[in-house]
């Protein structure tokens, strides 16, 4: 049986790439940076899987190309680059990589959201770059205050596997959690003791909002100028889900004029950040560059499910997470 033809946009583990061998036949972009769209084009034409990440743009002009292509696996929980509909349309099965990150993003929410309200970035540069020394006080009752978690109320954008696992470590911290999801979860407001509120209800009751749903046409901008100034002048916006969600020009202006008190972020409307943007000259603001899954058991998780999902399509089974499982009546499975 002939190898299948795979292409990777980007170099992951050596040693879990080597269970597919016997099926596919492989290339691996070896630049540290994306693969020019231009090439992706040109490499499409003659595959049949190919294994992306976010940042590639895989629209239905670039799967039009692929006139052989059969799988496309994510290697990501979301999947807003790959026009889903389109892949369906023409039989491709498209996979992503859900689950195995859940820990590592909501653990890293909890970072973004402790190096906030503790200013603990502008407290490194203190000591670092030697103001502490200049400043010759050892400890001051004003020096470098913040805002303490127990007792505070975190509110929760979209309760999903993530979602969940902050609210988890929110009841940890002592605070009140509340949530705001399209399907309200009784259940698990009984679980695990948090209250449900409209957006609107949440963004006015919060003193941490952290955000965790998936890009939509529906999510897009969904917080916006009229969303940040429902929140208190002492709340912090969290947002480790994708940069589109909120409306980066809004939310400079919110950041400048103090309708918040601060942000941490670690995705972002363009990516990668401009090293001269905005934001960077904001003291109220912790950037993080798209590092919510950055730990080694994650990464090697989420390539262990690529790998499952390209060894089930290459042996004629359905890929573990198949993200559009319609595609399977097209095809009469």
């Amino acid at each position: 049986m002939a190898k299948l033809k795979l292409f990777m946009t980007r170099e992951l583990f050596p040693d879990i790439l080597k269970r597919l061998e016997p099926y596919y036949d492989i290339e691996v972009w070896d630049k540290y940076g994306d693969p020019p769209y231009e090439v992706l084009l040109e490499k499409v034409k003659d595959l049949d899987a190919l294994v992306s990440l976010v940042s590639d743009r895989i629209d239905c002009r670039l799967i039009s190309e692929a006139k052989g292509l059969k799988i496309i696996a994510q290697y990501a929980v979301g999947y807003n680059n790959i026009d889903i509909d389109c892949a369906t349309k023409r039989g491709i099965y498209v996979t992503n990589t859900p689950g195995v990150l859940t820990d590592a993003t909501a653990e890293l929410t909890w970072a973004l959201l402790l190096a906030v309200s503790r200013n603990l970035i502008l407290a490194d540069h203190f000591v670092r770059f030697g103001e502490w020394e200049r400043k010759g006080t050892a400890w001051h009752p004003q020096m470098l205050l913040g805002y303490q978690l127990s007792g505070k109320t975190l509110g929760i954008i979209g309760f999903g596997r993530i979602g969940r696992r902050v609210a988890g470590y929110g009841k940890a911290f002592g605070m009140r959690v509340i949530y705001n999801d399209k399907f309200r979860d009784q259940e698990a407001e009984r679980a695990l003791g948090v209250e449900y509120r409209s957006l609107d209800e949440l963004l006015r009751e919060s003193d941490f909002v952290t955000i965790h749903v998936p890009l939509t046409q529906e999510t897009y901008h969904l917080i916006g100028e009229r969303e940040l100034k429902m929140m208190k002048p002492t709340a912090i916006l969290v947002n480790t889900a994708r940069g589109a969600i909120v409306d980066t020009s809004v939310l400079l202006r919110a950041l400048k004029e103090g309708w918040i008190a601060g942000a941490g972020l670690d995705v972002f409307e363009e990516e990668p950040l401009r090293g001269n943007h905005e934001l960077t000259a904001l003291k109220n603001v912790v950037l993080l560059p798209h590092i919510g899954s950055a730990t080694y058991e994650a990464r090697r998780a989420m390539a262990e499910l690529v790998v499952e999902n390209l060894l089930s399509f290459a042996k004629g089974e359905v890929p573990p997470t198949l993200v559009n499982r319609e595609v399977l009546k097209l095809k009469g499975e």
